[in-house]
């Protein structure tokens, strides 16, 4: 195991330390080092942070460390390397974003495998606090044993763990309906009534799988801990954070957006394409469609031409982020010509570009995604309205609060059959993607009532995330609590 020893001095406990032990994924990796960076820069003379990560990762998460860093000495976060489990995977691939999608398996197999070596590191190292993140549920054990406070971090929002939480209670009744079973109301849900098709829901509640196995070890062990910390804030997720704070954590602490305020947008989670901020600052104010669907979605090759089809048909701008992989070999994912016949109104990335910078773009007006939490709380932050297909997993339940609950987007398409199971899912045509982008981007009142939400969503964001805001005061009330607790145990 490497340690990386970047600024301050925990000697003498003069510091409380804490690990922090993110999933193997961006969407888990970035959020917890920003949370990693807040904390540190919010009472360093108090707190001293370390990023523990696999080899990998740590490049993930290299250039937020650093910026941290060279704020201050005393903010830098530490970083802790431990070995990456064999499980088949080719060197440096370790996380979901970069295994392909019939090897996303070896990755949750590398979760099982982490705890040895969690358990030893926190041992060797016995910091003074653990977050980790929702899949290990054996840290709770290991913070007992050491006697410290174990947080859970969750980075998706209270409304998606309600409604999963409350859907367990009735999985049998799920599994006994089947896929082609009647919509699915979810139960004892605060606010107005949320409906779902069974083949919108996670694999864990419909069928026996690696999650469902384990949800309620997961679930004990985020009650057992300290608390929970959320990448969210109260006001786009009321009152489903007051029932979260009843229900579902000892203490619960509201954090988000931890993409507030970012100080390295164009770096943050890697070097991303920057040309594109070139080509969208050519463009007028609100005319561009942002398309992308994160770091790990898998798009089939006759949907990505169908996409690909739609946006030329819409005859919008657009500027569309896809996965080095998918755009291998141009003429497998795009139609004969294509980026000849869009060039200029199109713009592709091929890989990483820096989504914060672009949604705070003015040229943007909207972002057609996946309904992913970051990129869905990173679009209310930027105050830009959106499109939404979901995709996997909670996806699919974020979309009602984005559609339904907060009302600040629409949906791409609802004329078919929409699965989390790609291969159950229709394929959107083109036509129906040309209608939904044109239709929201020409404006008129769904786009109207969307955008002027988003606005007050962003206006939410920033004064949560400024000084006495609550998510301002929830950060300070975090490093608070444990320092008294490390003050009483002492």
């Amino acid at each position: 195991m490497a340690v990386a020893t970047a600024g301050g001095d925990g000697g003498g406990g003069r510091r409380l330390r804490v690990f922090f032990l993110p999933f193997f994924a961006r969407g888990h990796l970035i959020p917890m080092t920003d949370l990693a960076c807040r904390m540190a820069a919010a009472s360093p003379e108090v707190v001293e942070t370390t990023m523990v990560v696999t080899p990998a990762n740590a490049t993930v998460v290299a250039s937020t460390v650093a910026h941290a860093g060279a704020a201050s000495a005393e903010q830098a976060v530490r970083v802790v390397c431990y070995p990456f489990p064999d499980v088949g995977l080719e060197r440096g691939v370790e996380c979901l974003g970069s295994a392909a999608a019939h090897d996303a398996w070896r990755v949750y197999r590398a979760v099982d495998l982490s705890q040895p070596v969690h358990e030893s590191l926190l041992r060797q190292h016995r910091p003074d606090a653990i977050v980790a993140d929702v899949p290990f549920w054996w840290a709770t054990d290991i913070a007992a044993e050491l006697g410290v406070p174990r947080l859970t971090f969750n980075p998706v929002g209270v409304f998606p763990q309600l409604a999963m939480n409350n859907l367990v209670t009735i999985r049998p009744d799920i599994v006994r309906r089947g896929l082609a079973g009647p919509p699915v109301s979810v139960p004892s849900l605060p606010g107005k009534e949320i409906t779902i098709p069974v083949s919108e829901l996670p694999d864990f509640l419909v069928q026996d799988e690696h999650l469902s196995m384990c949800w309620d070890r997961i679930k004990a062990s985020q009650l057992a801990g300290f608390g929970v910390v959320v990448n969210t804030f109260a006001d786009l997720e009321r009152p489903y954070c007051d029932e979260f704070s009843r229900v579902d954590a000892r203490r619960a602490y509201f954090v988000g957006p931890l993409s507030l305020p970012s100080h390295s947008a164009v770096h943050r989670g890697g070097d991303g394409d920057v040309d594109c901020l070139t080509w969208l600052s050519t463009k007028p104010s609100q005319s561009v469609v942002y398309v992308c669907f994160g770091s790990w979605a898998h798009f089939s090759a006759t949907q990505t031409r169908e996409l690909a089809l739609g946006l030329e048909a819409s005859n919008q701008p657009f500027l569309w982020v896809i996965r080095s992989e998918d755009s291998n070999g141009g003429g497998r994912w795009a139609p004969e010509g294509w980026e000849q016949r869009v060039a200029g109104r199109g713009f592709v990335v091929r890989g990483w570009a820096p989504q914060l910078a672009v949604l705070a773009h003015p040229s943007v007006g909207a972002f057609l995604m996946h309904c992913g939490w970051n990129s869905l709380l990173e679009a209310a932050a930027a105050g830009v309205p959106v499109l939404t297909w979901p995709l996997v997993f909670e996806q699919f339940i974020n979309e009602r609060l984005v559609t339904d609950v907060a009302a600040f987007g629409a949906r791409v398409w609802g004329g078919g059959k929409r699965s989390v199971r790609e291969h159950e899912s229709e394929t959107v045509p083109a036509e129906a993607i040309a209608t939904a982008v044109a239709g929201f981007m020409q404006g008129g009142g769904r786009r109207d009532t969307a955008r002027s939400r988003a606005r007050e969503l962003a206006g939410s964001a920033r004064a949560a995330v400024s000084e006495n805001g609550s998510s301002w005061s929830d950060i300070r009330r975090l490093i608070q609590d444990l320092t008294d607790t490390s003050a009483s145990r002492v």
